[in-house]
């Protein structure tokens, strides 16, 4: 079987009901002032203003299935004015063969914003290659270590990281955000990539998709170590506060309307779901998917009202408890809000 293809698959089947966005809760605003219909969630990126802070991130691409996966998200993406991320194009840069199951995210959405994705076994022509593939507005980079070292197949000489990525930061012509997939992101790690350039990251924490479990799914003899590696989103958001200037998009493990309006309290400038879409276009139809993401949208601007809150500014002047393991993180990290 494709190997995109077993991503997939293992991805479908994982199910991930708690996280540590259950540890943080909003001291309640009993006696709420606000209108649902004037919550105002706009944000502009890359050229593009979206009604709301949400975007489809990175999935899929270099199978049959991911053609038509990619082919549906496109139309949602579309359909709901959402910004979305393409799966590694590495797929398509190694087998031309390939170059259509990413090809279809421009093709059905032609004027809609869309990042390609690499990691950084490509160099500056693959970057720039991957761009012009998807007539990209943005380059994600993912930084995936862990994965790579239990993926059967994976990389494992990571000496020209730093390098290579400065250098694709520096001389693509396109917004470049550096991202993980499911280990987070320490503020360390965060400074060293403003430092070489960057001004876009994602988190990309544990709490979502597995891709550890994944990858175990495909060896003949599991490697456990890195089941439970790395921060969580809700860790990652709390390291960065207040330590670079960054724009931070958040993702991973983000379930619904409260986990984005509690990573937006956080700090993130964008939310973006992976597992959420994927299963969402497994289970419905399209027109199925663009009425449930139009009530999440809505779902969103309800949680706001109920918080007194008209706004991302107003957001992030409210009130919330941690539970005592996120105290016991912060305090270990040195961390005050």
């Amino acid at each position: 079987m494709n190997r995109k293809d077993d991503h997939i698959r293992e991805a479908l089947s994982q199910n991930h009901p708690t996280n540590d966005f259950d540890l943080i809760r909003f001291v309640p605003s009993s006696l709420t002032s606000k209108n649902v219909h004037e919550v105002d969630l706009k944000t502009t990126f890359f050229g593009h203003t979206f009604q709301a802070p949400i975007y489809i991130n990175a999935m899929t691409g270099g199978s049959e299935q991911a053609t038509q996966i990619n082919q549906r998200l496109a139309e949602i993406a579309k359909a709901c004015g959402l910004m979305i991320a393409s799966g590694s194009v590495s797929a398509a840069l190694k087998d031309p063969f390939w170059e259509e199951s990413f090809r279809i995210l421009r093709s059905t959405n032609p004027d809609g914003c869309i990042l390609a994705n690499i990691g950084l076994s490509q160099n500056l022509d693959g970057a720039k290659k991957a761009i012009e593939l998807l007539q990209a507005n943005g380059l994600q980079i993912h930084l995936n270590a862990p994965q790579e070292i239990v993926m059967p197949e994976g990389d494992r000489d990571f000496s020209h990281w730093r390098t290579r990525l400065q250098e694709i930061i520096q001389q693509v012509n396109v917004p470049v955000i550096v991202k993980e997939v499911g280990f987070g992101m320490s503020a360390e790690v965060a400074n060293e990539l403003q430092s070489m350039g960057a001004q876009w990251i994602d988190v990309g924490g544990k709490g979502g998709t597995n891709f550890i479990e994944v990858e175990n799914s495909r060896r003949p003899l599991p490697m456990n170590d890195f089941v439970d590696y790395g921060f969580s989103t809700v860790e990652s958001l709390l390291d960065l506060h207040g330590k670079h200037s960054l724009t931070v998009f958040a993702s991973g493990g983000v379930r619904g309307a409260y986990d984005i309006v509690k990573s937006l309290y956080l700090g993130a400038d964008m939310v973006g779901l992976s597992g959420y879409f994927l299963k969402l276009v497994h289970q419905h139809s399209v027109s199925e998917c663009i009425e449930i993401i139009n009530q999440l949208i809505q779902d969103v601007k309800g949680i706001f009202a109920v918080l007194d809150v008209n706004n991302l500014q107003e957001l992030r002047s409210k009130k919330v408890i941690y539970d005592s393991k996120l105290n016991q993180f912060m305090k270990q990290r040195g961390i005050k809000r």
